[in-house]
């Protein structure tokens, strides 16, 4: 590596929990108030109050208007309950949904869980629908739909004192775990850990989730879906990490999925919430049993490293906050002193101690070969104009005619989501980007790689949309950013000019996640001839 560049980071925190204000003003504001949304405000105040109220959060209404909005919105639930004792969306009028009645019966446990004054009669009643559940799902509800539906009946029931493990392994037995979702995975993990006579289930499930786990180097995420019958249950996938991630936190809290599926959820917040009420309030949820398990001491620690007999440096850490402390070490101290050494970090106090330990490095090789971690990166140069124009040698070097027009094609895929992405494609020094946006620059036109296609029946013409939010064509790169990219395979595509000839060693294209950039990908370096 190079000696002037770089170094040796590690970063320390005392809480994975950041602010979570956003989410439930998000929820307290929400302008339509049927019985899904108002359940969801329920369990977000039964969730963050003592969060937030932990870490001081700004913004945040008084505790006692939380707790007015919580009195106001049961009662409202009340005069919304059917005879059956379900609820539908919007009133007694239309007919019971299941998975709305499973959800309001939720809040209302949790809400009484959590302190707040629950009339017994409605909760009874409430509780006896999810004892009939498996009557109550329509004939025409598909099978995926209708597990899920006794599942998350089951994991209620389960929080109301009522665990039926017997009914979550005939559940698992009708069908397979194959065939079950991923979050009622979750939720049978939850009525089945801890049971005596049941391990055998535990560990199927325990298997089964890890084997779907979507990982980085610091994020975990899974990917599931009902097909046509997500609107019946409101499906979203962060609820399933969600879901997923309280789960493992009651059955296996040394697993090290936990801090991961955390850091992926809290990654996923845009203007620092989630996409609806159902995320969240089960994320909410999930962090709240989260900071309960791991965060419950108060920090009150210092921190120390040492790199084998040098002191790096230390911090202390006291009171909630979501302060971080970097030690930055450089790459010269590492590379004047050659063997191995041991990286020794201390915690002395209580609390519990994060940290990331990364190495920003410049290769000393300009040869560079591909290497994915996260992203797979190619790179191609045609012609745009005269085929002749742009050809590849056997060796690989590319030789382009000076002052021809170059398209520059560049291929990202991520095999699953991704937050924040930054795609960066160097230019070789002889080339210049011609940017559209400028007066008297030739301009794209319609379809183009830079655009996702789709139609919609009935519709006679195809519609675009770009998979990227913001470009820079700079003098010596070309710069992407996607906020959020789902898993898949990306082109982008621009014009450049031959304008000066020589031989160039080009550096290979690149994306990472900007706030971990830990998760990267590269293309291999190329060898441009202009003439």
């Amino acid at each position: 590596v190079r000696s002037e560049f770089g170094g040796l980071e590690i970063t320390t925190s005392a809480t994975a929990v950041q602010a979570l204000t956003d989410a439930l003003l998000y929820l307290d504001g929400y302008p339509f108030e049927c019985s899904e949304q108002i359940a969801s405000r329920i369990l977000a105040v039964a969730a963050l109050r003592d969060v937030l109220t932990a870490f001081e959060a700004e913004g945040l209404p008084e505790p006692e208007k939380l707790v007015a909005t919580v009195d106001s919105d049961i009662k409202r639930l009340a005069t919304m309950q059917k005879e059956d004792g379900g609820f539908s969306f919007w009133g007694r009028r239309d007919k019971s949904w299941p998975y709305i009645s499973i959800h309001v019966t939720h809040a209302l446990q949790r809400a009484k869980a959590k302190g707040f004054e629950v009339p017994a009669e409605m909760l009874n009643e409430a509780r006896t629908y999810l004892r009939e559940i498996r009557a109550r799902i329509p004939a025409n509800y598909p099978e995926g739909v209708r597990r899920s539906l006794i599942a998350y009946s089951l994991y209620v029931r389960n929080l109301m004192g009522e665990a039926d493990p017997d009914a979550a392994q005939r559940l698992i037995r009708e069908s397979s775990l194959d065939e079950l979702s991923l979050e009622a995975a979750g939720w049978l993990l939850t009525v089945l850990s801890g049971q005596e006579g049941y391990a055998n289930e535990v560990e199927a499930i325990r298997r089964h989730l890890a084997n779907r786990a979507s990982e980085t180097a610091g994020t975990a995420q899974f990917t599931s879906g009902y097909g046509e019958g997500d609107y019946l249950v409101l499906h979203s996938d962060r609820r399933t990490d969600a879901v997923i991630l309280e789960a493992l936190i009651g059955d296996q809290p040394e697993n090290d999925l936990i801090p991961k599926l955390v850091r992926g959820l809290l990654g996923h917040r845009v203007r620092g919430r989630w996409l609806n009420t159902q995320e969240n309030a089960f994320v909410l949820l999930a962090l709240d049993r989260y900071f309960g398990v791991f965060e419950k001491a108060t920090p009150d620690f210092t921190a120390r490293l040492w790199l084998g007999d040098d002191y790096a440096g230390g911090h202390e850490f006291a009171g909630r906050t979501t302060e971080r402390h970097q030690i930055d070490i450089p790459m010269s101290w590492l590379t004047e002193r050659p063997g191995a050494r041991d990286l020794l970090m201390s915690k002395e106090g209580t609390g519990r101690l994060y940290y990331r330990v990364g190495l920003r490095y410049a290769p000393s090789d300009l040869a560079l070969e591909a290497a994915e971690h996260g992203f797979s990166v190619e790179r191609v140069y045609e012609a745009a104009d005269d085929p002749g124009d742009v050809r590849r040698d056997e060796d690989g070097t590319w030789i382009i005619r000076a002052g021809a027009r170059v398209r520059v094609k560049l291929r990202l895929a991520a095999p699953a989501r991704r937050y924040h992405v930054a795609l960066v494609d160097p230019l070789p020094a002889g080339l210049e980007a011609l940017n559209p946006d400028l007066a008297g620059t030739e301009r794209r036109e319609r379809p183009d790689d830079n655009e996702l296609i789709y139609t919609i029946p009935g519709y006679p013409s195809p519609f675009w949309y770009r998979w990227y939010e913001h470009e820079n064509l700079r003098d010596e790169r070309v710069e992407v950013f996607s906020s959020l990219l789902p898993g898949g395979v990306y082109s982008y595509t621009y014009l450049a000019r031959a304008t000066t000839p020589g031989t160039f060693i080009v550096p290979p294209p690149k994306a990472e996640e900007m706030y971990q950039p830990e998760t990267f990908g590269r293309g291999a370096s190329d060898r441009v001839v202009v003439r």
